[in-house]
């Protein structure tokens, strides 16, 4: 069973951790921290908290056991180096397995988010308002937040495509000159005309000017 990063980590290293030296120290540092850790943990100068110091020391007589024994600490050494291979392989797995599943989430949000605003552009656009493509997106399971956001820019981007597909009518300031003209040139037509549907335009561009 692989071992959480820090029972890991704290295990790989208890040895030379309990001696407090680092994984390089030499034989005489090695010597020199475990007397000061024996004294520090002896049972005899811990009154009160003698089972604590006991353990303690007995953790530290056996790290110091291996560590002066040069054959004893290169199997340890090697034991340790091979714990650490294992470890950082697994967390390796660990972190592209992490990646994975974030970058699927990821793909599985874009695809539904997709979805409901192209759910919400066809209710839009067969003319249904706001509140009933909210209702839709609800209805879809979309998150309430989530489908108040679809709804209102669908609309709105609806909204603004159907004014830009509007033409704009001309400004009275310049079809003003066309109609003079048009009223000098066609006066007498539109006299004899005045019922028909080119009079009665003619009539109200004209009456612009007024």
């Amino acid at each position: 069973m692989v071992r959480d990063v820090n029972e890991v980590e704290q295990t790989m290293a208890t040895l030379y951790d309990k001696l407090g030296v680092q994984p390089n120290a030499t034989e005489d540092e090695i010597k020199r921290a475990y007397r000061k850790a024996a004294m520090r943990w002896h049972p005899d100068r811990n009154a009160g908290a003698e089972d604590a110091a006991r353990a303690a020391f007995q953790d530290i007589k056996d790290a110091y056991s291996i560590l002066s024994d040069p054959t004893q600490r290169q199997v340890y050494d090697a034991v340790f180096a091979e714990q650490m291979r294992e470890w950082e392989e697994h967390h390796q797995r660990v972190e592209r397995e992490r990646a994975e599943r974030e970058e699927a989430a990821r793909a599985a949000e874009q695809a539904a988010y997709a979805k409901m605003v192209s759910l919400a552009m066809r209710f839009a656009d067969e003319g249904y308002n706001r509140d009933v493509v909210f209702g839709v997106l609800l209805g879809h399971e979309c998150d309430a937040s989530r489908a108040a956001q679809i709804a209102d820019s669908v609309l709105a981007l609806h909204a603004s495509r159907r004014q830009a597909s509007v033409p704009e009518e001309p400004a009275a300031d310049e079809s003003a000159q066309p109609v003079e003209h048009a009223a000098a040139r066609d006066d007498h037509a539109a006299a004899g005309h005045g019922a028909s549907l080119g009079g009665l335009w003619f009539q109200f561009l004209n009456s612009l000017k007024f």
